[in-house]
């Protein structure tokens, strides 16, 4: 027998020994050997500190503001009483959590910016400026700017820096979309005040809306906007390449659609009916609602708002609510019916 044959007998066992002892580990333990002592990858995103570090966020777009602030209970906006609702808790922490994770696809040194450049950018003045703060002071303010040729990223930068980062387009989009519910409930609130109405149907504006599936009679009808958003019926089920065609909105129908959803934009829940439990759902029926519209931000596959409708409450209202958590509340019967018609005028309805 040859020195390797019996080098290799004797390997074999100790191999399978080793491999016991690791298959061993991981049933005890849930990972690999050593596997927890390896650090982290480092965070490659804009935001140097944790998110849940930031305690207050000063949100500017063009002459309007407004602060957020973290509190125990959870977020709340400055000057309006209770906090905030957890889907824009939701996206406030979505946003800051895209700004320590997200890496830049590009950095623009100073060495190639002159004194143009920023305008060029759209950062001069910035579109929109996040400023975010700690217990102790201002940890970052970021200045957003319009997107690049292709329409994929923005350009970004990090005031007192002279760097410009290319950003994906999710992350100025996640905070257009938090001063956009935060505005609307801030100005629910002066509205609630003056007592000229209640709440606002919707917690996001049509605008920040590039998406709208409606369950009528459970049919799915989908609708969004194209490159230049405007919106068209999207009918097929298939996948956009890269480079491949894209859809355009045809002008007539487009006007027909944006009339019906813009609509929404003032929409307001008439009056509050009862909770969301289970058997108020069924008794206003809403347990298995005949209309159901959602609402997707852009770049978002899960909807930012889900509405619901429900039984007639009277020849002029409908019970409603704001799925999943929503309370039962009424609204005009013209805001569902306006869904519906839409379908019919476009080819989807009965």
């Amino acid at each position: 027998m040859t020195a390797a044959i019996l080098a290799a007998r004797w390997k074999m066992p100790l191999a399978i020994t080793v491999l016991l002892a690791l298959l061993l580990a991981l049933v005890f333990s849930g990972q690999w050997p050593d596997l927890h002592s390896k650090p982290l990858s480092s965070s490659k995103g804009l935001l140097a500190i944790a998110p849940n570090e930031v305690e207050r966020v000063n949100v500017r777009l063009g002459a309007e503001n407004l602060a957020l602030r973290r509190n125990p209970g959870g977020w709340t906006i400055e000057g309006v009483d209770g906090t905030t609702p957890l889907e824009l808790a939701s996206h406030i922490d979505t946003a800051l959590k895209f700004l320590r994770i997200s890496e830049p696809s590009r950095e623009i040194p100073a060495g190639d910016l002159d004194a143009k450049s920023f305008a060029a950018f759209g950062l001069d003045p910035p579109s929109e400026v996040a400023v975010l703060e700690t217990h102790s002071a201002v940890a970052a303010t970021v200045n957003f700017g319009r997107t690049n040729p292709a329409g994929t990223s923005h350009y970004v930068r990090l005031a007192g820096a002279p760097t410009v980062y290319l950003m994906p387009r999710h992350v100025t989009e996640e905070w257009r979309l938090v001063f956009d519910m935060a505005r609307r409930l801030q100005g629910s609130a002066s509205s609630a005040a003056a007592n000229r109405s209640t709440a606002l149907l919707l917690p996001v504006s049509i605008a920040q809306v590039w998406a709208i599936e409606i369950v009528a009679g459970g049919k799915l009808t989908r609708f969004e906007r194209d490159a230049t958003g405007a919106w068209f019926r999207h009918i097929g089920q298939h996948t956009h390449l890269a480079g491949g065609d894209v859809h355009v909105a045809d002008p007539a129908q487009a006007m027909v659609i944006d009339t019906a959803f813009s609509s929404l934009d003032a929409a307001v829940a008439e009056a509050q009916v009862a909770p969301g439990d289970a058997p108020h759902l069924a008794q206003y029926g809403l347990a298995l609602p005949p209309l159901i519209a959602l609402f997707y931000a852009r770049d978002s596959s899960m909807p930012v708002a889900r509405l619901e409708f429900g039984a007639p409450a009277d020849r002029l209202d409908r019970y409603a609510r704001l799925a999943p958590e929503g309370a039962i509340i009424t609204v005009a019967e013209f805001e569902p019916r306006r869904l519906t018609e839409l379908l019919k005028a476009v080819g989807a309805g009965s």
